[in-house]
């Protein structure tokens, strides 16, 4: 497996649609009252890692720059277009409720996450999709602060700890904490 760098990951915090059960894709929304304390729960795990001054970036969708915002503290941070969420085509503001009542064939309710944004119709698809985000993470060359999604978040986790999509589509997508990823291995900041 390839050799990577340090990675500190913090997927932003929960937004209104995602309390609604909306799909979100590229489409924006913003942080609720509960998104601003993942964030700030999210500074307090990072504080120490930002005295060593790793640079910082950050997908350039409104609920990812809100949490960095918060969560490293006001710290300058690039943007990349390469860690935006998937684009989920026609799905993109609709409930996840109502797209059950109409999936694709193979794809369930119950289906992972990643399978089920990839298969939106109009869509990135998957194969797109990690393309780019796979793009982006053979550009790390030092210890990084990234701020992104739920699946671009797992799938450059993944590609960071050499995982197949079955094993990718497994990992966690947990908000208000820190992955920690390095030499191959994931593990949990927690407040």
């Amino acid at each position: 497996m390839k050799s990577y760098p340090k990675v500190w990951f913090l997927r932003h915090g929960e937004t209104e649609w995602n309390a609604e059960g909306r799909v979100q894709g590229q489409t924006e929304s913003v942080l609720s009252e509960r998104g601003r304390e993942h964030a700030r729960q999210q500074a307090i795990l990072m504080a120490p890692i930002l005295a060593t001054n790793p640079p910082c970036i950050v997908s350039p969708l409104k609920r990812t720059r809100q949490t960095a915002d918060i969560a490293l503290g006001g710290r300058t941070y690039r943007t990349d277009d390469r860690l935006k969420e998937v684009f989920a085509g026609e799905w993109e503001g609709h409930l996840r409720a109502d797209i059950f009542k109409n999936l694709p064939e193979g794809i369930t309710p119950e289906s992972p996450h990643m399978e089920f944004y990839s298969a939106a119709p109009g869509g990135e698809g998957f194969d797109v999709f990690q393309a780019r985000v796979h793009d982006f993470v053979e550009t790390l060359t030092e210890p990084t602060v990234i701020v992104a999604h739920g699946l671009s978040g797992q799938l450059l986790r993944g590609a960071l700890c050499g995982l197949n999509r079955v094993e990718l589509g497994q990992l966690s997508n947990r908000q208000g904490v820190v992955y920690v990823l390095e030499n191959g291995v994931e593990t949990v900041l927690e407040t």
